[in-house]
């Protein structure tokens, strides 16, 4: 049977269940942990995050695919100790956000390649914890020369390992259009690659043109709010629903790209947070969800996005 490998180790896709397809722990910036710890409430964290992820246990979410690379802050050893605790299965990332390490601007893809086939083969930073997704990031403005560079390394990470691949946009710029034409130089099958943030407009010439390209759809900003010019939590459920219309509920995925508070410093941080979000991972279970079957979404359409799609796009089919 194909499995996928989590923090606490490899697990039949069959056995994944409602998923969630980009999700955090906790965000920060690369070195803090080990630099400058007290900046981080490690403690703090770990009980909120494992109370977070309990409370969405408890509400049918099953596991989620944790897309915290190294320069967002990975603590592999925390998301490990979530997932034990909470019984979420987590699916770690390997790859790079948005702060690309200058190195990386300088240097060959297939030397960025090289280091992550080693956490997806050998594991993260000497834990043997293994990751099961390429994270790879770009956003306003468009694909920067060290994130082509980073693209291009996972496109060579995906052919040595077959992991798939996921994004970070920003959909007002079409940056998705920019990802798949370098992901699709390297050969990449866009099957296995899932385009992030997909929601942050309502476009749906773009976000059908993506769709005729073969790749994946993360609606995944929800509530979404935090930025003013983006679409409100309804208005991003009603592009789904037209999606969905459309034929494509086979290609798409929902999550919140939530992170709990207490991954940031300052208290006032934390309470925006907070009020943004309060329902932290369900958010769609109580509100996205009945809201697309009062549009006529079926318990089926729900399914399959919640359930099938990640499943095989993890599986590759």
């Amino acid at each position: 049977m194909p499995f996928v490998n989590t923090v606490l180790g490899p697990v039949d896709t069959a056995d994944l269940g409602f998923t969630l397809s980009h999700e955090h722990v906790g965000t920060n910036a690369a070195g803090l942990r080990h630099t400058y710890p007290e900046i981080i409430n490690r403690p703090a964290l770990k009980e909120q995050a494992v109370a977070a992820f309990k409370d969405a246990y408890a509400e049918g979410v099953r596991t989620m695919i944790e897309v915290s690379t190294f320069d967002l802050g990975r603590d592999i050893e925390l998301i490990q100790e979530v997932s034990r605790e909470s019984g979420v299965q987590v699916i770690a990332a390997t790859g790079n956000h948005l702060a690309v390490p200058r190195p990386f601007g300088e240097v060959s893809p297939d030397v960025i390649a090289a280091m992550y086939v080693r956490e997806i083969k050998e594991g993260i930073e000497g834990t043997g914890i293994k990751a099961g997704i390429i994270k790879v990031a770009s956003d306003r403005g468009g694909v920067t020369q060290p994130q082509e560079n980073v693209l291009r390394a996972a496109a060579l990470t995906h052919k040595q390992t077959g992991i798939p691949i996921s994004t970070h946009t920003w959909s007002p710029d079409r940056v998705g259009d920019q990802q798949v034409r370098i992901l699709e130089e390297e050969g990449v099958d866009l099957n296995r690659v899932y385009i992030g943030h997909s929601s942050d407009d309502t476009d749906m010439g773009y976000l059908l043109g993506l769709l005729a390209k073969g790749v994946w759809l993360g609606m995944d900003r929800y509530p979404g709010g935090r930025d003013p010019s983006t679409p409100n939590w309804e208005v991003r459920t009603e592009i789904v629903k037209k999606l969905i219309d459309e034929g494509h509920c086979g290609r798409i995925m929902l999550s919140h790209d939530y992170s709990v508070p207490k991954a940031r410093y300052m208290p006032e941080e934390q309470e925006a947070r907070r009020a943004a979000n309060p329902d932290g991972f369900n958010f769609i279970g109580r509100y996205v969800l009945p809201r697309l079957k009062d549009l006529g979404a079926t318990d089926q359409d729900i399914h399959t996005m919640m359930v099938d799609n990640p499943r095989r796009f993890l599986e590759g089919n």
